[in-house]
């Protein structure tokens, strides 16, 4: 996990990619998919294939795809939102696509995914079922969770957080970047 700086944030961060404070609240990211996390150093070297922007796990029956997007959620008591940068899996098809379009600045469309960030403040939150709208700008596709599958960040996702529990998770994150820095 690490986080991405966004502007207009009234508190300070310490950003884990540059290391400089930050008066804003950061984008809450994840440098790679729950899946690829899983594989060991040796697997990800075999089977992986992992950039900013993609991901591909080659197993033996099969290949895993995954694109990075965004997750803007909403903070009830406050005019800011807290933005995560999660990954989701596509079916070939709809990853093709998206790779085949990705330097297309007039590309707009939707495709199916599924989750595969695990969100610790959530638990498991793998495999929750997503639309993924891509937008114009080449910006990075944005999830909408599906609003029938019961889940509590899907619940938070439409309810909303307050600013405190959004400020919560982002010093969590902070805690544990710094204590894997540490280990």
């Amino acid at each position: 996990m690490f986080w991405r700086k966004k502007k207009n944030k009234p508190t300070e961060f310490k950003c884990s990619e540059c290391g400089q404070v930050h008066s804003d609240w950061p984008a809450l990211a994840f440098k790679s998919p729950a899946n690829y996390d899983f594989l060991s150093d040796q697997e990800k070297s075999e089977l992986g294939k992992l950039d900013p922007d993609f991901c591909e796990i080659h197993y033996k029956d099969q290949i895993d795809r995954f694109i990075r997007v965004t997750l803007t959620q909403k903070v009830n008591d406050t005019c800011e939102n807290l933005d995560y940068g999660l990954w989701v899996s596509l079916s070939e098809k709809s990853y093709s696509d998206y790779k085949a379009n990705f330097d297309n600045e007039n590309h707009e469309t939707g495709y199916f995914g599924w989750l595969c960030s695990n969100i610790p403040e959530y638990g498991d939150t793998m495999s929750i079922p997503c639309d993924v709208v891509t937008k114009t700008g080449n910006s990075r596709p944005e999830i909408f969770p599906h609003r029938d599958f019961d889940h509590q960040l899907v619940k938070d996702y439409y309810d909303g957080i307050t600013k405190t529990e959004a400020e919560k998770r982002i010093n969590e994150m902070t805690k544990r970047l710094l204590n894997n820095e540490l280990n």
